[in-house]
């Protein structure tokens, strides 16, 4: 009897196996052998508020990777893969995985440190790992140091770029800034900075800096206005057709007597106009 017993289980664990696909598993843990993981943000990745895990793999085996996620107590919510997909690290090789980033908690904790879980498979054996996730360059204490900073800014005013007047070469076209205080906070606004495509016109040595003297206090509404000389800081024709930055400024704040800085964007149609002008203004565009 025990050796029938022992047969119809093991034909029980047969067909078990069949019907799980054959396919063994293991539970949460850390990286398999020979696989790391790393954090970092390309300059594609910005405008669209995304970041890479770097994924190497040093084992002998290829690894297919699933879902993707990074958790970080600066993040409000989890940073998620942006395509459901399956990617395939072989051996020896490295794969960046591009997840979108969610929006920022304010303040976090100095010593915050993020963490990435996969889902992969190795040698025929499923997993779920999840490790620290260092990030090599450092992208995430200014990022999030920005965005915590956009936020107190945006408490005081809407800051944003709403018009633009285009010139022929040599002369310098406008742009036009426009603060509207909210009335709940307030601020001060002492410089805008070059971009690696534009640069300010003024006279003397600027720095590559706009200075402005906007300062507002709570219970203001009224819109400041700062229109803003500028003209191309290069010509090259790449620098258009490739451009990813060249219409993000850094603007220079004060805010509850704390200096720093904000990224102020123009929107699509402003940038399309920038660049259409840009090259205008170069010599290659109409």
């Amino acid at each position: 009897m025990r050796r029938v017993s022992l047969r119809v289980c093991a034909l029980l664990a047969v067909v078990a196996a069949a019907l799980t696909g054959c396919v063994p598993s293991v539970s949460s843990a850390g990286l398999p052998d020979g696989v790391t993981v790393s954090f970092e943000q390309l300059r594609s990745d910005v405008a669209a508020r995304q970041a890479e895990v770097r994924i190497r793999n040093d084992s002998t085996h290829p690894l297919l990777v699933e879902s993707v996620s990074v958790a970080d107590p600066r993040f409000d919510g989890l940073a998620e893969r942006v395509l459901d997909h399956t990617s395939t690290v072989a051996a020896g090789a490295i794969a960046d995985i591009r997840v979108q980033l969610p929006p920022m908690t304010c303040p976090a904790p100095d010593d915050a440190t993020a963490t990435a879980t996969i889902a992969y498979t190795l040698d025929g054996v499923d997993g779920s790992a999840t490790a620290p996730l260092p990030d090599r360059l450092s992208f995430l204490p200014p990022l999030h140091e920005r965005e915590c900073r956009a936020a107190a800014l945006a408490q005081a005013a809407d800051v944003a770029f709403t018009a633009f007047t285009a010139s022929d070469a040599g002369a310098p076209g406008e742009l036009t800034l426009t603060v509207t205080p909210t009335g709940a906070a307030a601020m001060e606004l002492t410089g805008l900075s070059a971009t690696n495509l534009l640069r300010p016109v003024l006279p003397g040595e600027s720095g590559g800096v706009w200075p402005l003297h906007v300062t507002v206090a709570q219970g203001d509404t009224a819109p400041v206005v700062v229109r803003l000389p500028i003209e191309p800081l290069r010509c090259d024709a790449h620098a258009v057709m490739e451009d990813k930055r060249g219409t993000v400024f850094r603007l220079e704040t004060v805010i509850d007597g704390d200096a720093g800085q904000v990224e102020i964007a123009a929107d699509d149609v402003m940038r399309g106009r920038l660049l259409a002008w840009v090259a205008h203004w170069c010599g290659y565009g109409p």
